[in-house]
């Protein structure tokens, strides 16, 4: 057995330290090797990205990739134009579907004017399904001479400044008017509804008092309704348009207040009537005259003429 005899053939302790350490010098020299090959990829990466020179490569690259968007599912758009709604969207047929931001999309879809919130969902490995809740116009309020639109409730609904038939399709909304009409115009919409042949007639309702309606007919007459009894009064109003057409009449109000009779103002005579060569024969003195006196009549006697 050889035995060492001099202290030359010892190793350094350098040499035996750096020996130990081989094993761990080489994981992180590669790892350093990672790193500056990651930055390097992700500056050309960038580079690629942002450069014009290479956007026909990119499009290509893109076009290879699977998971393209093959349909796009909406339900609930009915005010919303298409091309609002697909400029909210974000994304088109053909589009990478995992490009696509769920989240993104919502937040513009619903800063429409008539949506109150949506449902955007990404269904792999194509589809985009889409739920519009809209806050439908149900009226047009005019207070302080502004118009709006207003929901059911009462709420201000924000239009998109619509022409052509858009704006013909809200012309088409009732019209109320005055402080508090917003709130109360859905009760009595929904009660015009119910007489079909009486809503054909108005064209505006307005809140008296923040207590009771009344009515502007396409005429120009005037309806005033009693307070809190405009159901019945309403029936009682298109019974008579039934048996007398009294809607159809040129008169300047109809006076519907008194749960027991029915008031109709007539229009006054002109003056100039009296000047006319075919003036009627003059009246009995010994009578009043009234020309622009009231109608009054209940649905059971019909109409009859008052004394001034």
């Amino acid at each position: 057995m050889r035995r060492p005899t001099d202290s030359g053939d010892r190793p350094s302790r350098l040499s035996i330290f750096l020996r130990r350490q081989k094993r761990l010098l080489r994981p992180a020299l590669l790892l350093v090797v990672l790193v500056v090959a990651g930055v390097v990829c992700a500056t050309a990466l960038r580079h690629f990205g942002s450069d014009p020179r290479f956007a026909p490569l990119r499009g290509r690259i893109i076009n290879m990739l699977p998971l393209r968007i093959t349909e796009i599912d909406v339900t609930g758009c009915v005010l919303t134009s298409e091309a609002a709604l697909q400029q909210a969207l974000g994304a088109r047929m053909g589009d990478f579907i995992l490009g696509f931001s769920v989240t993104a999309a919502r937040e513009r879809i619903d800063a429409l004017p008539f949506v109150d919130h949506s449902v955007v969902e990404r269904h792999l490995p194509g589809t985009i399904i889409i739920h519009l809740f809209e806050r439908r116009p149900f009226a047009v309020w005019q207070n302080h001479g502004h118009f709006m639109l207003i929901d059911r409730d009462g709420n201000q609904v924000r239009d998109q400044g619509m022409t052509g038939k858009d704006a013909e399709a809200f012309m088409q909304l009732p019209l109320v008017v005055g402080p508090d009409a917003n709130i109360a115009a859905a009760a009595l919409i929904d009660e015009l509804s119910a007489q079909p042949e009486v809503r054909s007639h108005v064209v505006a309702a307005s809140r008296v008092g923040q207590r009771r309606w009344n009515l502007t007919l396409r005429n120009g007459t005037t309806v005033l309704l009693p307070e809190g009894q405009e159901v019945a009064a309403l029936k009682r109003l298109a019974q008579l348009q039934e048996n007398i057409k009294i809607l159809d009449r040129p008169v300047i109000a109809i006076d519907m207040r008194l749960p027991d009779r029915l008031i109709v103002r007539e229009n006054p005579v002109a003056p100039n009537d009296s000047d006319r060569d075919d003036t009627p024969p003059q009246a009995d003195p010994t009578r009043d005259q009234a020309p622009a006196a009231p109608w009054l009549s209940s649905p059971d006697t019909g109409p009859r003429r008052r004394r001034a």
